[in-house]
């Protein structure tokens, strides 16, 4: 099954068809080409018809039929009866029936089910609120099902299967799926927690009363001409008016009348239930089965000679599922990394995070406090060590365009016409200074005595 035509919105919806590819499997299948005896399922429909007909309609329907030589039961293989067979009856109805409820031109089950469905979807994206999301906002360009005429058969506020609403979010304990051959949603009911495939999942199974017996949800379901059963629903107008009946497979749940009335039936919950196992963080469902029987309204027809023999009873024809029994693995993974990996790592790397944060923070702490505090003080020290620096220091130290005279422990800062100037007297003072001694030598010499 893959989306196809895709087309999104402004107001966060999304528009797609539905390709659906059936292959044949033969080593779980039976021979396709092996005949079954089955039903006459067209000649029984109108024959269950021609009761409301009127007498005169009814018999000449009863001489067609007879002339055709048309039997109650016809051998057909197994892929004729699911894939479609040519049938007068439904070749006829298919050429005069007026469109709305005009037959495909073959018989067949499954017929048209094979490839890009005519139908189109537009569905909530979850953007604006998860309450819907995955839910249909539109169905072929309809807000409801032109097939009911009351709320809320005719809802389309369901999902087609592939999302549904988080229970997480909405704290609701009832989610709904549409299916296209049954033309209604089907109310799911939360049970219990389960787990698949080692991720946490809300198991949700068919409502006991959702195919009876009539409720506030559920009656307006119904045909005044038939008889109302617990467990079995009227889908005729998705039929083209034929007289067929749902109900879950082998009448599971279902009036025990029904079970009664055929042989070779044994329900079983395990089998036969409908299910969806979903994932209440993200609504992706992780295991789902929809599971549905078709069954045949069979009226007592005196006056149509082919069947009058046949009493009134619900004859089951055929019950088939449809679903998925494992993610692939890489949206298994996906799911996986999402909802039980993410949830668990996310606190340790975050608190992971915050410990050696913390860590590091300690640490300089305790270096600067014994830096700062345990040692001496820091001014003292620096000015300690620039006074033993300028003792150090030579009288003169050139530095640039500038020079600084140092004497002991105080400094003058002179330019260079200052200092050569300052030379030059120096100069100047011990010249003087050495003439001095010199002439107190000589005046010394001659006030010795002879």
């Amino acid at each position: 099954m893959e989306k196809v035509n895709i087309k999104f919105h402004d107001n966060y919806t999304v528009t797609y068809q539905h390709k659906k590819i059936l292959q044949f499997v033969p080593e779980l299948s039976v021979d396709k080409n092996q005949r079954i005896t089955t039903p006459n399922i067209p000649l029984l429909t109108i024959s269950t018809q021609s009761n409301y007909l009127g007498y005169f309609l009814t018999k000449t329907i009863s001489l067609v039929l007879t002339a055709t030589k048309y039997k109650p039961f016809i051998s057909l293989t197994a892929d004729e009866l699911v894939f479609g067979y040519d049938d007068t009856l439904v070749s006829l109805a298919h050429r005069f029936y007026p469109r709305n409820r005009r037959p495909m031109s073959q018989m067949g089950l499954l017929n048209g089910r094979n490839g890009t469905l005519t139908e189109y979807a537009t569905m909530h994206t979850g953007h604006t609120g998860m309450e819907k999301f995955g839910y249909f906002d539109k169905l072929n360009g309809l807000d409801h099902m032109p097939q009911w005429e009351k709320e809320p058969c005719s809802s389309i506020e369901a999902s087609e299967g592939s999302f549904f609403p988080p229970r997480e979010v909405t704290n609701s304990d009832v989610v709904y799926i549409y299916d296209k051959d049954l033309c209604r949603s089907l109310p799911l009911v939360y049970r219990h927690p389960v787990e698949k495939d080692g991720i946490g999942a809300d198991l949700y199974t068919l409502a006991e009363d959702a195919y009876g017996p009539p409720n506030e949800n559920n009656s307006c379901y119904d045909h005044p001409d038939y008889k109302k059963y617990q467990g079995l629903q009227n889908i005729s107008p998705c039929q083209y008016g034929a007289p067929v009946y749902i109900s879950n497979p082998h009448f599971f749940q279902s009036d025990p009348q029904l079970l009664d009335a055929v042989e070779g039936l044994k329900p079983e919950k395990d089998i036969h239930q409908t299910f969806f196992k979903i994932q209440p963080k993200l609504g992706v469902p992780l295991e789902g089965q929809v599971r549905v029987q078709l069954n045949l309204l069979v009226e007592e027809s005196s006056n149509v000679m082919a069947t009058k023999h046949f009493r009134n009873f619900v004859f089951p024809i055929m019950w088939l599922e449809e679903g998925v029994s494992e993610l692939t693995p890489p949206i298994r993974r996906w799911i996986y990394l999402a909802t039980v990996f993410a949830p668990t790592a996310l606190p340790i790397v975050s608190y992971g995070a915050i410990l050696t944060g913390t860590f590091a923070l300690i640490y300089v702490f305790v270096r600067a406090y014994k830096n700062f505090v345990f040692t001496s003080d820091p001014a003292t020290e620096f000015l300690e060590m620039g006074r033993r620096s300028i003792r150090r220091g030579s009288s003169m130290i050139i530095n640039g365009q500038h020079r600084i005279l140092l004497q002991r422990d105080s400094y003058i800062l002179l330019n260079n016409n200052n200092v050569n100037g300052l030379h030059n007297n120096n100069l100047h003072n011990q010249e003087q200074h050495h003439h001095r001694n010199k002439d107190q030598s000589l005046l010394s010499e001659d006030d010795s005595p002879a």
